[in-house]
């Protein structure tokens, strides 16, 4: 089955994709728990080698709740991303309500030792209006 990417932003030549999918199967709506898996793709078009060192999200969810999440790597790794090629990770958020919403950036460093911020694109996480 082909991904399909639903958001995207470019930053200095770095793409970041994102697919979000509800999991009913994860969720457990009776105890106020909803979940969601993400795919992100990140493509390096620029000259630079590339690491992945940090990554900074705001979780919003639907009573206007921010949660900021910040740490190393993404799920346990610092990616090193040639020119031309790219990374996918998958992961994954709960929240307390049906629907919220996630953004942010991620810190790389490049082979001159410089750092920049890339954009992770705004993408809305919503649980069907009917679930099961």
């Amino acid at each position: 089955m082909k991904e399909l990417f639903q958001h995207s932003a470019i930053t200095d030549g770095v793409t970041v994709r994102v697919a979000v999918n509800f999991l009913p199967e994860q969720s457990r709506i009776e105890a106020g728990k909803w979940f969601w898996v993400y795919h992100i793709r990140i493509e390096n078009d620029s000259d630079d080698t590339l690491q992945l060192m940090t990554r900074h999200w705001r979780i919003t969810d639907g009573n206007g709740e921010v949660n900021l999440v910040e740490g190393e790597g993404v799920v346990g790794e610092q990616p090193v991303i040639h020119p031309g090629r790219s990374h996918d990770y998958v992961s994954g958020c709960p929240l307390s309500t049906p629907q919220g919403s996630m953004e942010g950036h991620y810190t790389f460093v490049r082979g001159d030792g410089t750092e920049f911020e890339a954009l992770i694109p705004f993408f809305p996480l919503a649980a069907p209006a009917r679930v099961g």
